[in-house]
């Protein structure tokens, strides 16, 4: 196995997972604007978007203990087919002239929950494919990948027109074929696909905690986690309040405008990741990049110039992929490859524990507490309203500029918290910086991360040893695994 092949099968499994969430973002969109025209309300189009988010809060352990027990291609074939058939059977009702709302809301949690599991895999498999080196090179292709869905509503707008609802779902279901046929095509090595073996499987329950005991047992990892969830609630702020705060002061042509800006921003930033791999040293580069976005947002509410505002939502949107791509990249490197599903699956649900919160908090803030206090003569009017504006609507602009500023307060806590700013210091990676593991795979040569799964190659650094509750060490740590072998124990 050659790195051109690696790169290969690699581009593989990112352009299955391109399709499908292109795919994905279509029909969420198509489906969304058929709720709010059939039923003319705002809070059950919301309820829309809660479906597509409270399963991916609940599932994201489950997906780790699926990807680090069984082949992780057909845990991705598998939940990519569930989601067709979600897809496949809203768009028999549609035809049928048999949808109803709560179709809608069963189908969004369906492709939500599946969605998890096949980011989840795709994340998991990544480091195996990629040298560590590239790492960070290959989570910003992801993150233009992201970038690309958010420009699946324009495309969604202009198929709707031309094919109908129907002929959308049908094209999203194309995209599923697509995705799962490139899945399957591919050749993938042993290692990537089949997490190293365990002498005794642990119960379902013990695998299910064992991401939370891990992160536990490395207080560095763990802080670093909960720093992500803390980045999150801000930017579900921010997504929260950003467009109706345009729209406050302009029309929802500007706001069009402006979103197109933004997301120029978000597809400009995943390709300098995609190109640059991140900073060298990905802590102070996350704070680095997070004061960043702090500051772009803090420009959002001084001002009611779209000029303005569009240049500081590109900003502040160049910086999200990032930031969450170098996020990415950290756990990649500290985590072996035996433990990284489960331990990213709970990553992703602490990581979005707080997204609900900032949907709920944000607005009734913004509206009904400090909105009312900047009202003519009303008791923040004099101060904060020097800075924001007066006027009931300038409580969206004073809560967006203190979450602009509660973002560099973050990237201060990163670089003054030892346990932060030392996390590259303190914990040791769990990856060679050499080939990986899949090269290793049964060719008796050197195992990378991972790669003592094969015909007696020397184990590299990635056997994470999990400790008595799970059985037994990993095979890494059995067969010479390197010094960064990591043990979870008994709390």
């Amino acid at each position: 196995m050659t790195a051109r092949g690696d790169l290969v099968r690699f581009g593989g499994v990112w352009l299955a997972s391109l399709v499908s969430g292109v795919g994905s973002s279509i029909t969420s969109f198509v489906l969304g604007v058929w709720v709010f025209q059939t039923t003319g309300s705002a809070t059950l189009f919301a309820f829309v978007m809660l479906s597509s988010m409270l399963p991916g809060l609940i599932a994201g352990p489950f997906a780790g203990v699926a990807i680090d027990r069984f082949n992780r291609r057909t845990v991705m074939v598998v939940t990519d087919s569930l989601a067709a058939l979600s897809t496949a059977a809203i768009a028999v009702l549609l035809h049928l002239d048999a949808l109803a709302v709560w179709h809608v809301y069963v189908g969004a949690m369906v492709s939500s929950a599946c969605g998890v599991f096949h980011l989840t895999a795709y994340q998991a498999m990544t480091p195996l494919l990629i040298p560590k080196r590239h790492l960070g090179r290959a989570n910003g292709l992801m993150q233009t990948a992201s970038a690309v869905q958010i420009a699946a509503p324009l495309l969604a707008a202009s198929l709707l027109g031309a094919v109908g609802m129907v002929g959308v779902l049908v094209i999203d279901l194309a995209s599923f074929a697509v995705a799962m046929g490139t899945l399957v095509v591919v050749s993938l090595p042993a290692p990537v696909l089949h997490p190293a073996e365990r002498a005794e499987r642990p119960s379902l329950g013990a695998d299910l905690s064992f991401g939370l005991r891990y992160l536990r047992a490395r207080p560095p990892l763990l802080a670093f986690v909960l720093t992500l969830t803390a980045y999150n609630f801000l930017f579900g702020v921010a997504g929260v309040l950003v467009q109706p705060l345009i729209l406050s002061f302009s029309s929802a042509a500007v706001l069009g405008v402006l979103m197109f800006a933004g997301g120029s921003g978000l597809f400009a930033g995943g390709l300098l990741m995609g190109a640059w791999g991140g900073p060298k040293r990905r802590v102070p580069g996350i704070a680095v990049f997070t004061a960043l976005g702090g500051a772009a947002l803090v420009l959002h509410a001084p001002w009611t110039s779209a000029v303005v505002v569009g240049a500081a939502a590109a900003v502040f949107l160049f910086t999200l992929p990032v930031v969450q791509g170098t996020v990415v990249t950290v756990l990649q490197s500290k985590v072996g490859p035996a433990a990284l599903g489960r331990v990213m699956g709970t990553s992703h649900t602490l990581g979005q524990l707080a997204m609900p919160a900032a949907y709920l908090l944000a607005a009734p803030l913004a509206e009904d507490v400090v909105g009312p206090a900047l009202r003519p003569g009303g008791p923040l009017a004099g101060s904060l309203g020097a800075v924001v504006g007066v006027g009931e609507d300038r409580g969206l602009a004073a809560v967006v500029l203190a979450d602009g500023i509660l973002l560099v307060l973050l990237a201060a806590v990163v670089m003054l918290v030892p346990a932060l700013r030392r996390l590259e210091h303190d914990v040791p990676d769990a990856l060679p910086d050499a080939a990986p593991a899949g090269g290793a795979a049964g060719d008796g040569g050197a195992g990378g991360a991972g790669g003592a799964a094969g015909d007696g190659g020397a184990g590299g650094a990635g056997g994470d040893a999990e400790g008595p509750e799970d059985g037994a060490r990993g095979p890494g740590a059995r067969r010479g695994g390197g010094a960064s072998a990591l043990a979870v124990g008994d709390e």
